[in-house]
């Protein structure tokens, strides 16, 4: 079956909205920016940006992708730009919040949603059948009297609906205006069997099914989020919603790139065909782990480190006979950069500028590097700094990590504190002390010495990588600690003057070798509980107890990553990344106007909503 004979496969990607609904990611503007850029280069056809009414983050965020990506046609297949979609209730000034977000975008889309289940009606609702029908219908009317020509509806919990009252709800909403009706397993409840007859059931029974577009939307609670997606898929749904690295509310949803790469290893099999870019799939992978900080799985299917890693004997002898052996997919396809040993010590500029240039063509670094040519220079510091270290040579992988680090730094925002260096005693049996020093760009020397502070200051800063002069003051103290990375911390506590709750600390190794990068993870949050222990300084960092549950509810969480050949400088790093987090967006707070409504109500069909939502929904 060729193209010709095929319908297109529409790939609604959520990873911006629901994805960042996973439990301890906190995206900042500039990151959801930089994933909507390159999910536009990937070839994504609807990028869901967020949900506009929850807070005036989310509507900035939503509202620069629209004007910022919304326009991009590089590297799409098309030629057309990507749909950029906001999130709303069925409520009135949800869905005027969505389009006022979304409609600088030249194709754009209103998400609106409503429960459809007897369970959701009686207990969450509390309407009956004919209000929920009268309240989606207004919803959809609305969206359309805004001028937006394409609107979607979720009944939420479909899977568990009625089917024949489900019909009801979306005929009338097909009569309002809606064009792509999306049917999602809310709670991952369903099997491939059951998802996909209810599909089939749809297209066969709603009026005017065959004006519109259905949707699946699949959670992965029991494991069958992809399964039950292609099953909608042969039973007549034309558009997936999907996440990278299938991130996601509990247990995540369906993952973008098993889909597209179902489709492209059974093409005979799917009455579809996909315009995804394959080979920006890593790439994408790799940009959104890096950012959310949630660790992909070894054993992933398709963009897992153990994906194409063989053990046995017989199989690595089969693969290198013949690739096909033991290999659907070649690792290529995927754009999976090499391990090949390229660069060392002895490699110059022109030769480290050139891999760089090869390595990152036709994705988001690109553009990144050439919209700061002196970010060059800087990984050419980095980079010879880790060639002296490692005696096996750098690898591309390692290119990456260096190149991660950087842009890191820029992606969250003003860097309000600098790390400059730290000194660590440590061993067994003792307490460990740290020495930290930092630059403080908030503050200037006189107005240190004015204000009478007890940690020594230098007049002249001079950048840790050595690209010149950053104005501002360097600070210096210590602190002891149950370890060398706890008095690191404690130390970076006292200098800033902050109180933080450690949520989650990672590390891991960017390639094999005991001299391979280090990478460290780390998640705080502000410590709003009462410090009973009189014994702990008040600046000591805390660590998150379970009981707390640091990802529950909508505490916000800010995350930092740092890199270094040593793991206690790249856990410094990361701490002051994610401090540097937590400070940008205290001020942007401070510098938005404030959307108002929290703690009030709104009315709607059959009772009243309250008026700003929490940022998490279930859709």
């Amino acid at each position: 079956m060729t193209n010709a004979n095929k319908q297109q496969l529409i790939i609604f990607d959520t990873t911006l909205r629901d994805g960042e609904q996973s439990p301890g990611v906190t995206l900042t503007i500039l990151e959801k920016v930089e994933i909507a850029k390159q999910l536009s280069r990937l070839g994504v056809n609807v990028c869901e940006a967020g949900f506009p009414i929850a807070s005036d983050g989310d509507f900035e965020a939503v509202e620069r992708i629209a004007k910022e990506v919304g326009p991009l046609t590089a590297g799409r297949p098309s030629g057309q730009p990507m749909v950029i979609c906001g999130l709303a209730r069925a409520v009135p000034a949800d869905i005027q919040r969505a389009y006022d977000a979304v409609k600088h975008a030249p194709r754009h889309r209103i998400h609106t949603f409503l429960a459809t289940s007897d369970l959701h009606l009686k207990y969450k609702l509390k309407i009956n059948r004919e209000e929920c029908v009268a309240r989606a219908v207004a919803a959809v009317k609305f969206a359309k009297s805004l001028g937006c020509d394409d609107i979607e509806f979720s009944p939420e919990d479909a899977g568990r609906s009625d089917k024949d009252f489900l019909c009801t709800v979306l005929g009338e909403v097909i009569m309002a205006g809606a064009t792509t009706l999306n049917i999602p397993d809310t709670v991952g409840y369903n099997t491939p069997e059951e998802y996909g007859s209810l599909i089939k059931y749809l297209v066969e029974h709603v009026p005017g099914a065959d004006k519109i577009v259905f949707s699946t939307h699949c959670h992965n609670d029991l494991g069958l989020a992809t399964a039950n997606t292609l099953a909608g898929v042969v039973n007549g749904a034309r558009q997936v919603e999907v996440t990278l690295n299938g991130i996601g509310e509990r247990a995540g949803n369906t993952a973008l790139e098993e889909v597209v790469m179902a489709l492209h290893t059974h093409p005979l099999s799917y009455p579809v065909y996909h315009t995804m870019d394959t080979r920006q799939i890593y790439h994408t992978s790799q940009l959104v782990t890096k950012k959310t900080g949630m660790v992909i799985q070894p054993n992933k299917a398709i963009v897992g480190a153990n994906a194409f890693a063989h053990e046995s004997g017989i199989h690595q002898d089969g693969v290198l006979k013949n690739r096909q052996t033991y290999e659907i997919i070649e690792p290529e396809i995927l754009g999976i950069p090499s391990n090949h040993l390229v660069l060392g010590k002895h490699s110059g500029r022109n030769a480290f500028r050139t891999r760089i240039e090869q390595i990152v063509k036709n994705s988001m670094y690109e553009d990144e590097l050439k919209a700061d040519p002196a970010l060059i220079e800087k990984l050419f510091v980095s980079f010879k700094k880790l060639a002296d270290t490692k005696k096996r040579g750098v690898t591309d992988q390692d290119l990456y990590a260096l190149l991660d680090d950087q842009l890191n730094v820029q992606a969250s925002g003003r860097e309000t504190y600098h790390f400059r260096s730290i000194q660590v005693v440590a061993g067994s049996g003792v307490l460990s002390t740290a020495t930290v020093t930092i630059l403080d760009t908030t503050a200037t020397k006189k107005t240190v010495n004015g204000a009478g502070s007890d940690s020594p200051v230098s007049s002249s800063p001079v950048d840790a990588n050595g690209a010149g002069s950053i104005e501002g003051v360097e600070r210096c103290d210590a602190a002891i600690g149950h370890g060398p990375v706890h008095a690191i911390f404690s130390a970076i506590n006292r200098l800033i003057g902050f109180k933080n709750v450690l949520a989650s600390y990672e590390v891991r190794a960017v390639t094999e070798g005991s001299d391979a990068l280090g990478k460290v993870l780390v998640r705080i949050h502000e410590d709003s509980a009462e410090d009973d222990d009189d014994e702990r300084p008040s600046k000591v960092p805390r660590l998150e107890t379970e009981a707390e549950g640091s990802f529950s509810g909508d505490r916000e969480t800010w995350q930092g990553q740092g890199t270094d050949e040593d793991i206690l400088v790249a856990s410094a790093k990361a701490y002051i990344n994610a401090v540097n987090r937590m400070v940008e967006s205290r001020r942007r707070k401070v510098e938005r106007s404030v959307v108002g409504g929290e703690g009030k109500s709104v009315p709607v069909v059959g009772g009243s909503v309250p008026a700003v939502p929490g940022r998490k929904v279930d859709v």
